[in-house]
C-alpha cells in the first residue's frame, strides 16, 4: 500500500552522461506496469539508501505511464560518488512486479550472470525458467499477491517486491531496512495506525516468503 509519490532526497536524473561509475556500485532495473508501483519501490528504495548514508539514485525511464503499461525505473547504490546518469544496462539485479511482462519484454536483457532476478508470480520457478531466454544467474521468485492479502488486504505488489529485493541484493542489512522504512511510513500514515502496521508486516513476511 506504499503510495505513488515522489521520495524526498532522491533526484530523477536525465540520461546521456556517459562517465564511468566508480566504487562498489550496484545497479538494479525494475519492470512492472503502470499503477503497480514499480516506480515508487525505486525511489523508495533510493531514499531509504540514502539515510543511511548511501550515494544513491533512483528515477525511471520516461515514457508513456498510462495505467497497465510497461514501465522500466532504476537503482544505483554505492559508498562512493556516482558520476554516470544514464539508464542502467548492464544490472546486477532486475525486479519484475508482473509476470505477464516476461513475454513481452527482455527484462534479462544485459542481467549479469553473477547478479540475480526477482520475479512476482504465482507459477513455479520450473514454469518460470523457460521465459528467461536462458539467464544462467540466480532466480528467485515471490508470490506478493498473497504476501498483500494476507497483510494488506488489498494488491500493492511493491511493499512486498522492495522488501524482497533489499535481502537478494543485500543492499543493506534487513534490520536496518525495517527500522527506517518503519520511521518513513510513520510520517506518511501518522493518522493510520493500521495502515503503517500493514505494510511493516507485508515487508517483514516479504522477507520470508522469497525463494
Amino acid at each position: 500500500m506504499i503510495g505513488s509519490t515522489l521520495c524526498g532526497n532522491v533526484t530523477e536524473l536525465p540520461s546521456g552522461d556517459t562517465s564511468m561509475p566508480c566504487g562498489n556500485i550496484v545497479e538494479i532495473r525494475w519492470h512492472g506496469r503502470g499503477g503497480q508501483g514499480a516506480k515508487t519501490a525505486a525511489l523508495l528504495l533510493a531514499d531509504v539508501a540514502f539515510s543511511i548514508g548511501k550515494h544513491v539514485q533512483g528515477f525511471p525511464e520516461y515514457g508513456p505511464e498510462r495505467m497497465g503499461a510497461p514501465i522500466t525505473a532504476y537503482n544505483r547504490i554505492s559508498d562512493t560518488d556516482i558520476r554516470v546518469h544514464s539508464n542502467i544496462y548492464e544490472p546486477d539485479f532486475v525486479a519484475v512486479v508482473d509476470d505477464t511482462l516476461l513475454h513481452s519484454v527482455d527484462v534479462t536483457g544485459g542481467l549479469k550472470k553473477d547478479g540475480a532476478i526477482l520475479i512476482n508470480t504465482e507459477k513455479s520457478k520450473e514454469e518460470i525458467l523457460p521465459l528467461l531466454k536462458g539467464y544462467e544467474g540466480e532466480v528467485h521468485i515471490m508470490n506478493a499477491r498473497e504476501v498483500c492479502m494476507k497483510t494488506l488486504g488489498r494488491y500493492f505488489p511493491n511493499t512486498p517486491m522492495l522488501a524482497a529485493m533489499v535481502k537478494i541484493s543485500k543492499v543493506m542489512d534487513q534490520d536496518v531496512f525495517l527500522k527506517e522504512m518503519e520511521a518513513s511510513l510513520q510520517h506518511k500514515f501518522a493518522k493510520k495506525p493500521e495502515v503503517l502496521e500493514g505494510n511493516m508486516q507485508a515487508l517483514r513476511l516479504a522477507f520470508d516468503a522469497v525463494a
